[in-house]
């Protein structure tokens, strides 16, 4: 296991405080601001730990209210408001410095059987043979400034491969579709526990969703002609899966408009079955007043 999976599993191990109470901190990373993914991730944790390990989480709502301060821990306070027969249902929220920063609502449920049909995974590049990150940086090194360099190099806890080169080696607005499919997976195995599978894909799913949204108009996801932050996060999670596995996170952005863009992903295992579907609202405010011809 590399030392960034290992790191992540740290973040997600949850220091109780009280019966209702856990506490998170951030890596030690240079953040203006917590990532969403992690929070999310966190809150979900907070959430399972309070649920029966017979019932593995099945939905999860949440909304970014406030950007969270990567310097300090955040408190997630747990509202454990139904236990029913075969759904259990949390709420969380994260509390950082006396006010919320972010709030979730999951539900849990008992295996069922019932009738079933998904949408087919599309057709997608075997992902071990697409380049990584780093690999696609090397021809590029020259073009970028040595912070982003070092920044794209450094060990990450998910290993994503793209289908395509990223926005930003092809920054040109207007050329794309607002569509990507991300092959994506933890970068070293995980133990065997369903809601830590379910977290560590929480936490992925919000790494490239909201890129989306953007692809035909920004030229990258840090292009300082716009203001982007993540505004809300729904996940269904509908079949079994290994975050440690190769998974397809196809994306796709039905709407942008009114300064929000609208991201929606599959998730599908190697296999083809339809695990995780994804929901998110992301804000794409321009903040040049040009920003069409800058």
């Amino acid at each position: 296991m590399g030392r960034a999976v290992e790191d992540l599993i740290a973040i997600l191990e949850l220091e109780q405080l009280e019966v209702n109470l856990f506490r998170g901190v951030s890596p030690e990373e240079d953040r203006q601001r917590v990532f969403g993914g992690q929070v999310a991730s966190q809150a979900l944790v907070a959430a399972g730990r309070t649920v029966d390990r017979d019932r593995p989480v099945h939905s999860l709502h949440a909304y970014f209210l406030r950007p969270g301060d990567p310097r300090v821990p955040i408190v997630y306070e747990v509202d454990r408001i139904r236990d029913g027969r075969t759904f259990t249902t949390r709420r969380v929220v994260a509390i950082q410095h006396g006010r919320a920063i972010f709030n979730l609502q999951a539900s849990f449920q008992i295996v069922e059987e019932g009738p079933e049909h998904q949408y087919p995974m599309p057709e997608a590049p075997d992902p071990e043979t697409l380049p990584t990150i780093r690999e696609r940086l090397e021809p590029h090194l020259s073009e970028f400034p040595a912070d982003f360099v070092d920044w794209i190099k450094r060990d990450r806890p998910i290993d994503t491969r793209s289908s395509r080169p990223p926005r930003w080696l092809d920054p040109e607005p207007g050329q794309r579709d607002a569509e990507q499919l991300v092959w994506f997976r933890a970068d070293g195995a995980l133990p065997d526990d369903p809601l830590l599978h379910a977290c560590v894909v929480a936490y992925a799913s919000d790494l490239t969703l909201l890129d989306t949204a953007v692809l035909a108009h920004a030229r990258s996801w840090d292009d300082d002609r716009f203001q982007m932050a993540s505004l809300d996060h729904a996940m269904w999670f509908h079949r079994p899966f290994r975050a440690d596995e190769w998974l397809l996170y196809h994306q796709k952005s039905p709407s942008a408009v009114g300064a929000r863009g609208l991201g929606e992903g599959f998730i599908y295992t190697q296999e083809g079955a339809l695990a995780v579907m994804v929901i998110q609202e992301g804000l794409i405010r321009p903040v040049v007043p040009d920003w069409r011809d800058a």
